[in-house]
Protein backbone atom coordinates (compact mmCIF):
# COMPACT_ATOMS: atom_id res chain seq x y z
CA UNK A 1 0.00 0.00 0.00
CA UNK A 2 2.78 2.27 1.05
CA UNK A 3 4.32 1.86 -2.48
CA UNK A 4 1.47 2.59 -4.62
CA UNK A 5 1.22 5.87 -2.52
CA UNK A 6 4.57 6.23 -3.21
CA UNK A 7 4.02 5.73 -7.11
CA UNK A 8 0.80 8.46 -6.81
CA UNK A 9 3.17 11.13 -4.99
CA UNK A 10 5.85 10.53 -7.61
CA UNK A 11 3.50 10.91 -10.69
CA UNK A 12 1.49 14.08 -9.16
CA UNK A 13 5.24 15.39 -8.67
CA UNK A 14 6.20 14.85 -12.64
CA UNK A 15 2.80 15.90 -13.09
CA UNK A 16 3.42 18.99 -11.71
CA UNK A 17 7.07 19.65 -13.06
CA UNK A 18 5.80 19.19 -16.29
CA UNK A 19 3.08 21.73 -16.42
CA UNK A 20 5.24 23.98 -14.53
CA UNK A 21 7.73 23.55 -17.72
CA UNK A 22 5.51 23.98 -20.26
CA UNK A 23 4.14 27.13 -18.43
CA UNK A 24 7.87 28.45 -18.55
CA UNK A 25 7.99 27.31 -22.16
CA UNK A 26 4.52 29.19 -22.94
CA UNK A 27 5.66 32.33 -21.36
CA UNK A 28 9.36 32.48 -23.32
CA UNK A 29 7.42 31.85 -26.84
CA UNK A 30 4.73 34.74 -25.75
CA UNK A 31 7.50 37.00 -24.70
CA UNK A 32 9.96 35.61 -27.94
CA UNK A 33 6.45 36.27 -30.65
CA UNK A 34 5.76 40.01 -29.01
CA UNK A 35 9.24 41.29 -29.57
CA UNK A 36 11.59 43.10 -27.08
CA UNK A 37 10.44 45.11 -24.21
CA UNK A 38 11.94 48.50 -23.40
CA UNK A 39 13.23 47.45 -19.99
CA UNK A 40 15.09 43.84 -19.97
CA UNK A 41 14.04 41.67 -17.32
CA UNK A 42 15.51 40.08 -14.85
CA UNK A 43 15.35 36.02 -14.26
CA UNK A 44 12.03 35.49 -12.01
CA UNK A 45 14.63 33.90 -9.34
CA UNK A 46 17.11 36.92 -10.48
CA UNK A 47 19.60 33.88 -11.35
CA UNK A 48 23.06 36.07 -12.53
CA UNK A 49 21.49 39.38 -11.68
CA UNK A 50 24.09 42.04 -11.22
CA UNK A 51 22.25 45.30 -10.00
CA UNK A 52 24.27 48.64 -10.63
CA UNK A 53 24.09 51.18 -7.96
CA UNK A 54 25.88 53.42 -9.69
CA UNK A 55 23.24 53.87 -12.63
CA UNK A 56 21.83 57.55 -11.09
CA UNK A 57 18.34 57.27 -13.21
CA UNK A 58 17.50 53.39 -11.75
CA UNK A 59 18.42 54.65 -8.11
CA UNK A 60 16.48 57.70 -8.11
CA UNK A 61 13.66 55.71 -9.14
CA UNK A 62 14.25 53.04 -6.04
CA UNK A 63 14.68 55.85 -3.27
CA UNK A 64 10.98 57.09 -4.68
CA UNK A 65 9.81 53.53 -4.10
CA UNK A 66 11.34 52.32 -1.36
CA UNK A 67 9.58 55.46 0.44
CA UNK A 68 6.04 54.30 -1.14
CA UNK A 69 6.71 50.08 -0.58
CA UNK A 70 9.98 49.83 1.95
CA UNK A 71 10.42 52.29 4.63
CA UNK A 72 7.13 51.80 6.61
CA UNK A 73 8.96 48.72 8.16
CA UNK A 74 12.46 49.16 7.10
CA UNK A 75 13.00 52.80 7.88
CA UNK A 76 12.82 55.83 6.17
CA UNK A 77 16.81 56.15 6.73
CA UNK A 78 17.41 52.30 5.79
CA UNK A 79 17.71 51.76 9.45
CA UNK A 80 15.08 49.11 10.27
CA UNK A 81 12.68 48.30 13.31
CA UNK A 82 14.43 48.96 16.84
CA UNK A 83 15.67 45.31 18.07
CA UNK A 84 15.28 44.16 14.87
CA UNK A 85 17.89 40.65 16.40
CA UNK A 86 15.37 40.09 18.95
CA UNK A 87 11.91 37.95 17.82
CA UNK A 88 8.34 39.91 18.19
CA UNK A 89 5.63 38.17 20.48
CA UNK A 90 4.55 36.78 17.40
CA UNK A 91 7.64 34.74 17.16
CA UNK A 92 8.75 36.61 13.86
CA UNK A 93 11.74 38.84 13.31
CA UNK A 94 11.00 42.50 12.90
CA UNK A 95 12.34 44.11 9.60
CA UNK A 96 16.43 44.00 9.70
CA UNK A 97 17.99 47.43 8.52
CA UNK A 98 19.44 47.84 4.67
CA UNK A 99 21.91 50.11 5.59
CA UNK A 100 24.87 49.31 6.53
CA UNK A 101 24.60 48.13 10.25
CA UNK A 102 22.45 45.57 8.87
CA UNK A 103 23.27 42.31 6.74
CA UNK A 104 21.39 42.74 3.67
CA UNK A 105 25.01 43.32 1.74
CA UNK A 106 26.18 39.72 3.07
CA UNK A 107 23.86 38.50 0.14
CA UNK A 108 24.02 38.23 -3.61
CA UNK A 109 21.77 40.46 -6.04
CA UNK A 110 19.96 37.26 -6.78
CA UNK A 111 19.18 36.32 -3.37
CA UNK A 112 17.73 40.42 -2.61
CA UNK A 113 15.70 39.79 -5.63
CA UNK A 114 14.13 36.65 -5.10
CA UNK A 115 13.35 37.66 -1.48
CA UNK A 116 11.91 41.07 -2.81
CA UNK A 117 10.15 39.63 -5.64
CA UNK A 118 9.28 36.06 -3.56
CA UNK A 119 8.91 37.11 0.04
CA UNK A 120 10.91 34.92 2.28
CA UNK A 121 10.13 31.72 1.69
CA UNK A 122 11.10 28.65 3.33
CA UNK A 123 13.12 25.95 2.12
CA UNK A 124 14.27 28.51 -0.57
CA UNK A 125 15.14 32.32 0.70
CA UNK A 126 15.11 31.52 4.26
CA UNK A 127 15.21 28.09 6.59
CA UNK A 128 12.74 26.13 6.35
CA UNK A 129 9.80 26.43 8.87
CA UNK A 130 10.62 30.35 9.42
CA UNK A 131 8.05 32.80 9.49
CA UNK A 132 7.88 36.03 8.18
CA UNK A 133 6.51 39.53 7.95
CA UNK A 134 8.10 39.90 4.34
CA UNK A 135 5.33 40.56 2.12
CA UNK A 136 6.28 39.29 -1.37
CA UNK A 137 6.01 42.24 -3.98
CA UNK A 138 5.82 40.72 -7.28
CA UNK A 139 2.47 41.81 -7.52
CA UNK A 140 3.26 45.28 -6.29
CA UNK A 141 6.12 46.12 -8.44
CA UNK A 142 7.46 44.98 -11.72
CA UNK A 143 10.76 42.98 -11.67
CA UNK A 144 12.70 46.24 -12.79
CA UNK A 145 10.83 48.53 -9.96
CA UNK A 146 12.11 45.38 -7.72
CA UNK A 147 15.71 46.21 -9.24
CA UNK A 148 15.57 49.92 -9.13
CA UNK A 149 14.65 49.67 -5.31
CA UNK A 150 17.95 47.39 -4.92
CA UNK A 151 20.01 49.98 -6.42
CA UNK A 152 18.59 52.25 -4.36
CA UNK A 153 19.62 50.17 -1.03
CA UNK A 154 22.98 49.01 -2.44
CA UNK A 155 24.00 52.87 -3.68
CA UNK A 156 23.68 54.08 0.42
CA UNK A 157 26.71 51.47 1.17
CA UNK A 158 29.74 52.42 1.79
CA UNK A 159 32.36 51.58 -1.05
CA UNK A 160 34.38 49.01 1.42
CA UNK A 161 30.83 47.35 1.90
CA UNK A 162 29.84 48.07 -1.23
CA UNK A 163 32.55 45.79 -3.01
CA UNK A 164 32.16 43.16 -0.59
CA UNK A 165 28.52 43.18 -1.73
CA UNK A 166 29.27 42.83 -5.24
CA UNK A 167 32.19 40.26 -4.75
CA UNK A 168 29.15 37.86 -3.00
CA UNK A 169 27.21 38.42 -6.34
CA UNK A 170 30.16 37.58 -8.37
CA UNK A 171 31.14 34.40 -6.35
CA UNK A 172 26.98 33.16 -6.45
CA UNK A 173 26.96 33.84 -9.85
CA UNK A 174 30.54 31.73 -10.41
CA UNK A 175 28.65 28.66 -8.79
CA UNK A 176 26.02 28.68 -11.54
Amino acid sequence: MEDSKKTRWRAAGLIALGAVLATAVALKTKQYLEGPTAEPKPPADGGGLRIDATDAVLVSKGKALYAQQCAACHGANLEGQPNWRERLPSGRMPAPPHDASGHTWHHPDALLFAITRNGLVPGVTAPRGYESDMPAFAGKLSDNDIVAVLAYIKSTWPEKIAAAQREVTAQAGNRR
